[in-house]
């Protein structure tokens, strides 16, 4: 079995040049980038926030993508 890590980030914490009005969207195009990378992962808006799921063993490469991103 796969431990699986969650990450959240806050619709306030999305950057300006980020479409706030579509939180979905904007979770399509994080988890598009996530996988282009080659990482597995789900990203999807709850209220809130984006929730990202992914492998815990990917969670290095994932957060070094986010924050090259600017989203962490």
């Amino acid at each position: 079995m796969t431990a699986i890590t969650t990450i959240r980030i806050d619709h306030a914490a999305l950057p300006e040049h980020l479409d706030c009005s579509r939180p979905d969207a904007v979770a399509e195009v994080i988890e598009t980038e996530l996988r282009d990378a080659g990482i597995t992962a789900e990203a999807s808006d709850v209220i809130s926030h984006i929730k990202i799921e992914l492998p815990t063993t990917q969670l290095a490469a994932a957060s070094t993508l986010l924050a090259s991103l600017k989203l962490i």
